[in-house]
Order: C-alpha cells, then structure tokens, then sequence
C-alpha cells in the first residue's frame, strides 16, 4: 500500500506491527518475547519500516479513535481485539498520509509568537502593558502596528487584562479567532478557541463580538456568550468556574464524568479513555489540573472508579469500580 515514506508495506507484516504493538502496550511481555520482538523488527527492512510506523503511531496516541480503547486490548482472543488490531493495522497502513494535519497543527504551535506546551500555563506583558494568561495548549500572535493592537489566537484558552494605549492614536484592542473578530471596551476578558466555536467571558467592562455578514453584540462585565463563523449566540451570566484554570484549578459542579474527562485530557499528553456505562456519573469539586494523575487518583477514592494504567501511565482507562 502506497504511503508518502516513498515504500509500500506488506499488509501481512502491518498486521504484525499492530499485533507486536498491542502485546507491548499490555505490559506482559516478558524477556523471550521482547527477544522475539527485538528479532521479527530487526529481520527485514520492511519490518523496521513497519515498527517505525508504529513507533509514530504510538506519539500520536491521542487521535486514536475510541474503538481502541484498552479493554479491547486486554482480552487476547476476543472478536474487539481482533477487530481493534484491523483499525491499528489499517492507521499503521496510511501513515505518514493521514496524520498530516497533525504535523500542520505542530507546526503552527512551534511557529507561533508565544506559546503554552500542554500542562503549562503562561503570563506574559505585552509592549502595551497589556497583560495575557495562556492556558494549556495555546498559542497566540501578536500583531501591534500604527492602526490597531491584535492578538490572534491560534487555538487554545487566553484571559487578557488591557492596558490603555500609550501611542497617541488610541488603537484598539482586538482579539481574533478561526470565527470571528472581538474588540475590548477597556476590559478583563477570557476567549476559548474550540473547533468551529469561540466563547468569550467578559469580567470587567465590555467586548464587541463582530462577524463579518452577521453584525455585532456587546457582551456586558458578568456576561459570556459565543460565536461561530455564522452566527453570535445568546447572552449568559459568566460561570463562576470559568477562570479556575487561572489558580491552577478545574471546577465541577454536578458534571457528568464525560464532560469532566473532556476537559482533564486538555492538560494532559497521552489518552485518557472511560467506559460509556460511567459516562452520566456526576462529579463535584476543585482538582488540580497541573497534577493529573494525582487527579485522577481522587476520582477513584471518591467515586465507584477504577483507574487503569498503560505505557507509563500514558495510555488511561477508567471504569466502573
């Protein structure tokens, strides 16, 4: 099968890759079957070549679809495990071609005037005296000339606190998103970035949401609301919880497990998976996010939750207790 690599891999040893690869995630390898292991990669090119594919695979854990979960992982003979070794197979046969868009997304990030890594949080000064919070996985540029200031936020979570403008001009201060275009009425504000929508949660004084075609709403101190390329949603009272991440902090008030572990993976490397039978289990609290693993932990002691763990504790999986 053809791939950018420049060399098409036998299907027949891409099975085998994804097999080896599934065996050695499950933690009970002992030392002859690393020795056969450490033999099937190094017999032939193509094996080598097959195990790179998996090693590539395996940094990029995190877009594994949910069919891969660890439970089908760990029943060797089961129909789900066969089926999950199909699905790895076949990732394994379109590498590098299908995760382009993970090298873009890299590239992006690493090119970006600042950025916060996963897990990090980051403050920053701008020339303006302008003052700017990233959250984890953010990344921002910054674009000040003669006319306005603008930040443009690339993906992620920012809380900015605006400075009045030094320059004689009185610019203005405007925050753009892949949806739209923002301007800060002298204010304290926090813009989330999620795939097609922004939200935005106004603190201190006012921001205009702006889309082109759509017109305009000014969003209130104490107001939230959000945006797509099309349309500018209602207005809401500010979540009390959303700048816990600030203080280092996620908040739950009665969230259901699947939407508390939809917002932990943001802080973390690696795949954190559940079981759908626990998805609606309502979770309360303060957890640290710098610390996810301690988090998890906290879960399992307050909750009916066993917490399993692969690759390090790279690869999660939670299930009923």
């Amino acid at each position: 099968m053809p791939a950018r690599d420049g060399h098409a891999v036998d299907p027949a040893i891409l099975n085998e890759a994804a097999d080896w690869l599934m065996r050695l995630s499950e933690g009970s390898v002992n030392d002859t079957e690393r020795l056969e292991w450490e033999r099937w990669r190094n017999s032939s090119p193509a094996h080598r070549q097959a195990w790179a594919r998996a090693e590539l695979l395996l940094s990029k854990l995190q877009g594994l679809p949910p069919a891969l979960a660890m439970p089908a992982l760990d029943r060797p003979s089961n129909p789900e495990r066969r089926a999950a070794m199909g699905k790895l197979a076949t990732l394994l046969a379109l590498a590098p071609l299908a995760w382009g868009s993970w090298k873009l997304n890299d590239w992006q990030n690493w090119t970006a005037d600042y950025r916060a890594a996963v897990g990090e949080r980051r403050d920053l000064t701008l020339t303006d005296g302008t003052r700017v919070t990233l959250n984890t996985d953010t990344a921002i540029d910054v674009y000040f000339d003669q006319r306005q200031r603008l930040l443009l936020l690339r993906r992620g979570e920012i809380l900015v606190q605006t400075a009045p403008d030094p320059s004689p001009v009185a610019r203005p201060f405007r925050v753009e998103t892949h949806e739209g275009r923002m301007q800060a009425l002298g204010t304290r504000f926090s813009v989330r970035e999620e795939r097609g929508h922004t939200r935005l949660a106004v603190l201190e004084g006012a921001v205009s949401i702006q889309l082109k075609g759509i017109g305009e709403k000014v969003v209130e101190a104490g107001q939230s609301s959000g945006f797509t390329a099309f349309a500018i949603d209602g207005l809401k009272p500010v979540d009390k919880s959303v700048l816990a991440w600030t203080q280092g902090m996620l908040m739950a008030d009665n969230m259901r497990l699947a939407d508390f572990i939809s917002e932990l993976t943001r802080y973390r490397n690696g795949v954190l998976r559940y079981d759908p039978a626990i998805a609606d289990l309502r979770i309360s609290g303060a957890f640290p996010v710098s610390d996810t693993q301690r988090t998890l932990n906290m879960l399992a002691r307050t909750y009916p939750i066993r917490v399993t763990s692969r690759l390090g504790d790279y690869w999660v999986m939670l299930t009923p207790a």
